[in-house]
């Protein structure tokens, strides 16, 4: 049977209390929801998306008092960017209690939590009354979704219900910092808290070097080389004069000041006319995901975003889905 679509908390609650999949909205995008610490609910998860069993899953609370049921200990800089950035877009890897499947965490140590910005998935949470770990809900490494029509239009067969939380607000995916003994966090996938945030509140982090082995065990989600990928392909190009001119194509811009537009494109796709790297986020997904459905385009471009703020993220979400 099709996934059930419904705004029913109490419904959507119990469906995971009984091991049931569910998809709902957060603040950066929609997850897929199963009881964090029930092994067969999510091995489900990853036959749902067919997602490789070596890349981890965040686990969502409902409040920071809950980390103890997950967490063994929270070190005094995660307790900092606990009071200052949640609930918020920020998840933290910390040590895990051996209650949390190894499934959950790819058999690493530590376990990857965040509490959502959403009033209506911290209420879900909180009235299922269990952690949950949730992906994106879309098919391993394809476009994240931001509405629950995105989910459905995938997943609809292979899950059991959507809880329609409206549009996401932030729409790319959080950010994740491993917090480790000696030495600075290290970010290991830009997201929605910017760096220069997060730098601002405890000083100078660490980026991540040499990830993305296509097999091996990965410290957080999102680090596949290829990710968030359309079905066509995509181009990141600041130079357009090499375009083939027998080409039908899409573009997916900042904002208008970055492109002059040939005649040739076929739908172009701008995500902020102002220059807001928010807005521009917000909108990134969903026009992804449009340039990908349309089926009069044969090739997508992208221009890339300024290195800053958001734009960092967002860069990384367009290397990704242009390998």
């Amino acid at each position: 049977m099709p996934a059930e679509l419904t705004t029913d908390l109490n419904r959507a609650a119990e469906f995971l209390k009984q091991g049931k999949l569910v998809a709902f909205a957060t603040e950066t995008v929609y997850g897929l929801g199963a009881n964090a610490l029930e092994t067969h609910a999510v091995a489900r998860v990853f036959a749902a998306k067919q997602r490789p069993f070596f890349d981890p899953l965040i686990v969502h609370l409902s409040a920071a008092e809950e980390l103890n049921t997950v967490v063994e200990n929270v070190p005094k800089i995660a307790r900092q960017l606990i009071d200052r950035f949640w609930p918020g877009p920020l998840t933290l890897v910390l040590p895990k209690k051996e209650i949390v499947p190894d499934l959950v965490t790819a058999g690493l140590p530590g376990v990857a939590v965040r509490v959502p910005d959403h009033p209506q998935a911290r209420e879900l949470i909180r009235r299922s009354g269990v952690p949950v770990a949730a992906p994106s809900a879309n098919p391993f490494g394809r476009i994240s979704p931001t509405t629950a029509e995105h989910v459905l239009q995938h997943l609809a067969n292979e899950i059991d219900l959507v809880l329609d939380g409206g549009p996401c607000r932030i729409g790319v995916e959080s950010t994740v910092l491993q917090i480790v003994p000696e030495g600075p966090p290290i970010l290991l996938r830009p997201g929605g808290l910017t760096r220069e945030a997060i730098e601002t509140e405890i000083g100078p982090i660490r980026l991540l070097e040499g990830s993305g082995n296509e097999s091996a065990s990965q410290t957080a989600p999102g680090q596949l080389p290829k990710h968030y990928a359309p079905q066509k392909k995509l181009i990141i190009a600041e130079d357009w004069s090499h375009i083939p001119a027998e080409m039908r194509i899409g573009v997916l811009t900042f904002t208008w000041n970055c492109l002059q537009v040939p005649e040739q494109f076929g739908h172009v796709e701008t995500l902020s006319a102002t220059g807001d790297l928010n807005e521009a986020a917000s909108n990134f997904f969903a026009a992804l995901r449009r340039l990908d459905d349309n089926q009069d385009l044969d090739v997508i471009y992208a221009t890339p975003f300024p290195s800053r703020g958001l734009g960092l993220a967002l860069n990384d979400r367009l290397a990704r889905a242009a390998r």
